[in-house]
């Protein structure tokens, strides 16, 4: 990936039968956040996201509602899924439902073309299945239910009861291909991400795999199997398709490929849904003679008191809970840093309100506003000039462009913690160098003159390089920051700055004038409850 001149990247798309919580709101984040950071650096880049609109569970909610599925999944798409991505300011490029009629499109010829290649046959089957997964379960993930379950077989993400079906189904001949999975996962050891996912997808493929069953007769919400519209699509075979239909495969019906652009894509996936991803989806590529994608990277759980977050067992948290309180910026912020990207991370008010002050208030928005109050004072809001270079303000100028070099390096590796923890060693660095430097000494010394431009000029291009490589995570509050600055009027548009030079020193000129900043990171009183 690394130096690329293209960036494709997509989400899950998510079930309609509730509304988001902060888990869904993660995987957004990160997804935007490797988006933005590309399009910065002047890749082409499409960042996809969506709603997986069909299936037994929607059918369910649904009913249980007393509406129609479409008229369900129409509600919550326009009332919770869209109004999520203007919550958490995500900056996708399509949205794709798949019950949009492109999608279903797609679906239809991927399904004839397969069948026409021999890859699908007609079969029965019996199986214990969860609706909340959507999947007919693995042994390794049935165990026996526990207290009003007891006697049951439960699905061990979800601990309710599954249900044994027996249905005439269509398969796809996913066993042909575990060679060639496998073959994959050795030549592309980057191919599932991390190293722990990777492991766990070999494991499961080398025990064997079974074909998949990819047609259901016991309901009708869904797209209809096209030579035989007595079956309805599986939900996840429908789904995962939502990939490369929204890139334009099956639009042109003589050349399902002619319209295809953006593939393949890096897929930012939750680990409870890895195997879909790695190992079913790849397959149905392989079958279909397209390209897998680029990347498969399977971030953690967000934990709430040690548990999995879940509406079912009530610990979901709506992202507006933190959001109207802490703003966007925030909330991006604090699970793109406190989180280890690819591994479970728990989530607390206390950690959020501790590091919100510590971090992005204390750290970096007082840093700023410091900086603007000095230049006003002392320099009447104007970019100072900088005279010679002494060994602190070298250790400020070589330290950005490490900076810049590691968090890049890190980006290209999904490593977005580690990209943000080189950022703010600059962020700790330009506190330290203020409190050595004493500028407020040093202006009451006109011999110091030249001394404090230097100083003062060192911590301005140092928030102007901030401000390059943190507007992928917090794009408000950057680019608020941009502006006083004077950058807006002298270098142009801080989307436009190329991300891979941000660390180039001397980029923001003396003499531009600055403009008077709002406080970035108010402060927030925190009542008892701990939020």
């Amino acid at each position: 990936m690394a130096q690329s001149s293209s960036f494709s990247v997509s989400t899950p798309i998510f079930y309609v039968n509730d509304a988001p919580h902060i888990g869904h709101a993660y995987t957004e984040v990160a997804a935007d956040v490797l988006a933005r950071w590309h399009r910065q650096a002047g890749d082409e880049t499409f960042f996809l996201t969506g709603t997986d609109e069909h299936g037994q569970k929607i059918l369910r909610t649904a009913t249980a509602n007393g509406v129609h599925p479409k008229e369900w999944a129409d509600r919550l798409v326009e009332s919770s899924w869209r109004p999520l991505l203007d919550t958490i300011n995500i900056s996708n490029d399509d949205f794709i439902r798949t019950t949009d009629d492109r999608h279903k499109v797609g679906v239809e010829t991927f399904l004839q073309r397969l069948h026409d290649d021999g890859h699908v046959y007609a079969g029965e089957f019996e199986a214990l299945y969860c609706v909340g997964c959507e999947e007919f379960k693995p042994k390794s993930e049935i165990v026996d239910g526990e207290g009003a379950f007891e006697g049951q077989k439960v699905c061990a993400i979800h601990s309710k009861p599954l249900e044994l079906l027996q249905e005439k189904n269509y398969f796809f001949k996913m066993s042909a291909f575990q060679d060639r999975l496998l073959a994959l996962y050795e030549e592309r050891p980057d191919f599932v991400q991390p190293a722990s996912a990777r492991n766990e997808v070999i494991a499961f493929v080398q025990q064997g795999l079974e074909d998949l069953s990819i047609s259901r007769t016991s309901f009708d919400w869904g797209i209809p199997i096209p030579w035989d519209s007595a079956h309805v699509t599986y939900v996840w075979f429908d789904a995962l398709l939502n990939y490369i239909t929204a890139r334009g495969y099956g639009q042109n019906p003589t050349d399902p490929t002619a319209e295809l652009k953006h593939w393949p894509a890096v897929q930012i996936v939750g680990k409870d849904i890895l195997r879909f991803h790695a190992v079913i989806w790849p397959a149905m590529l392989m079958a279909a003679g397209l390209e897998v994608p680029s990347n498969v990277f399977a971030h953690g759980w967000l934990l709430v008191g040690g548990e999995k977050m879940s509406k079912s067992k009530l610990t979901g948290i709506a992202p507006n809970e933190i959001t109207d309180t802490f703003g966007a910026d925030a909330f991006r912020y604090y699970f793109m840093r406190a989180v280890s990207f690819g591994h479970d991370g728990s989530f607390s008010w206390e950690d959020l309100a501790a590091r919100y002050q510590a971090e992005l208030a204390n750290g970096f928005g007082n840093l700023a506003s410091r900086l603007l109050a000095m230049n006003v004072k002392y320099f009447d809001g104007v970019v100072p000039a900088a005279g010679a270079e002494e060994p602190a303000d070298a250790v400020i100028r070589e330290l950005a462009a490490k900076a810049a070099a590691d968090a890049d390096a890190h980006i290209e590796a999904f490593a977005i913690h580690e990209a943000l923890a080189s950022i703010w060693e600059l962020v700790d660095a330009l506190n330290g160098y203020i409190t050595e430097q004493q500028p407020w000494v040093l202006a009451k010394d006109e011999t110091q003159r030249e001394r404090l431009g230097t100083v003062l000029y060192t911590v301005s291009e140092g928030l102007r390089v901030l401000a390059e490589l943190l507007h992928p995570v917090i794009p408000e509050s950057t680019g608020k920051l941009w502006a006083a600055l004077g950058a807006e009027e002298s270098l142009g548009a801080l989307a436009a700055q190329s991300i891979r030079e941000a660390g180039t020193w001397g980029r923001l000129p003396a003499g531009a004038t600055q403009h008077p900043l709002p406080v970035l990171f108010p402060r927030i009183e925190t009542e008892g409850d701990g939020k």
